[in-house]
């Protein structure tokens, strides 16, 4: 396993707020998929930070893809999306994830690995983008 990829951001929560406040559901589209709108909106108290991580979320992983937003990368390219154990992680469509084809070698998968956190007035994210060879066994859990 190697790391191919790695992005960090930091968002202001109440620039985000501000942002809804000014442009709603015109922003909200843009940059959100219906699947994070339908959770951020769930969370009346923590509305806009649940917003700001996402938002912080897709900035990271754009570093991550070593593109930023362009070349074919949009916003609702990546989405955050919770694995069945509930660790957030992201979902990539489009140019994101022609990218992310892009840059995992031959013979691998990539692996995206994602952290958030709040703490008013900032959102901050983490992305780790692996690859994992696809030719190795799994380790037995029961060898040392």
């Amino acid at each position: 396993m190697s790391v191919i990829g790695i992005g960090s951001d930091l968002c202001n929560i109440d620039r985000i707020a501000g942002s809804i406040d000014r442009f709603g559901t015109r922003f909200l589209d843009r940059i959100f998929t219906p699947v994070e709108q339908a959770k951020s909106d769930r969370r009346q108290m923590t509305r806009a930070a649940t917003y700001a991580k996402r938002f912080a979320a897709k900035e990271a992983c754009s570093k991550a893809l070593g593109t930023g937003f362009r070349k074919g990368v949009f916003w609702r390219d990546m989405g955050v999306v919770n694995l069945p154990s509930g660790a957030p992680t992201l979902q990539l469509t489009g140019g994101a994830a022609e990218q992310l084809a892009r840059i995992t070698p031959a013979g691998h998968k990539a692996e995206i690995h994602l952290t958030m956190t709040d703490d008013h007035p900032w959102a901050q994210a983490f992305v780790l983008i692996f690859a994992v060879r696809l030719d190795v066994p799994p380790l037995d859990k029961g060898q040392p």
